[in-house]
């Protein structure tokens, strides 16, 4: 009875080790490399940015950020509907103003009158900007006798009639020479004079820009 248990058992060992060895052949890699004992790595292909490609990607974001700009509608006394952009950025940049140039033509004294009339100056108007340039004017040689004009636009016919001024081809206040006199007219005030300084203008009191009153003329004595 042994043989015939024996026979079955090794058939079946048998048959267990060729399933096993069919199963780890399937498991198998087709290929085996036997060069190098690491593993096998793979490169990827890298796309290579450019600046001047990051520059065309940033430019293509920052387009596509644009937002529509604020407006404010109004009505202007004349009935017509009118807008303007609202500003909803700061920018810190400082507004420079041109200087005033030296004319060599022009009386030197003019420049001295600038120099007193800054000295005297008050931070704000005190409504005797003609008074302080008579004083100036006067003070620095250029009259030797007080206007008797009482307005300030009446101030050009009495220094070209009385003190030998000419009005000069300037229309721009800030074009006006060093030492100049500018007189601005108004319909019904008194209006407004004022001399040109080196980086500014002054009567009784000292301004950055020029009045914004319309400008009768830039006047100097020669």
């Amino acid at each position: 009875m042994r043989g015939p248990v024996y026979l079955a058992l090794a058939t079946a060992s048998l048959l267990v080790i060729c399933s096993a060895a069919a199963r780890a052949q399937a498991l198998a890699p087709s290929t085996l490399h036997f060069t190098s004992s690491e593993p096998e790595t793979k490169y990827e292909p890298v796309q290579v940015i450019t600046k001047e490609r990051t520059q065309a990607i940033t430019k293509e974001k920052t387009s596509e950020r644009k937002l529509p700009v604020a407006h404010y509608r109004y009505v202007t006394p004349a009935g017509k509907r009118e807008s303007a952009p609202v500003i909803t950025q700061y920018y810190p940049k400082r507004i420079v103003y041109p200087v005033a140039k030296v004319d060599r033509h022009i009386d030197r004294k003019l420049m001295q009158a600038a120099t007193i009339a800054q000295e005297r100056a008050h931070a704000h108007s005190r409504s005797m900007c003609w008074h302080y340039v008579k004083e100036a004017l006067l003070a620095s040689g250029v009259i030797d006798s007080r206007p008797k004009s009482e307005f300030a636009k009446d101030a050009a016919q009495d220094l070209v009639s009385n003190y030998g001024f000419k009005k000069l081809s300037v229309k721009d206040p800030f074009a006006a020479p060093l030492g100049s006199v500018l007189v601005y007219g108004a319909n019904r005030t008194a209006g407004h004079v004022e001399i040109r300084t080196r980086d500014g203008f002054v009567s009784d009191f000292r301004s950055r820009t020029p009045s914004p009153r319309p400008l009768l003329g830039v006047y100097a004595k020669l």
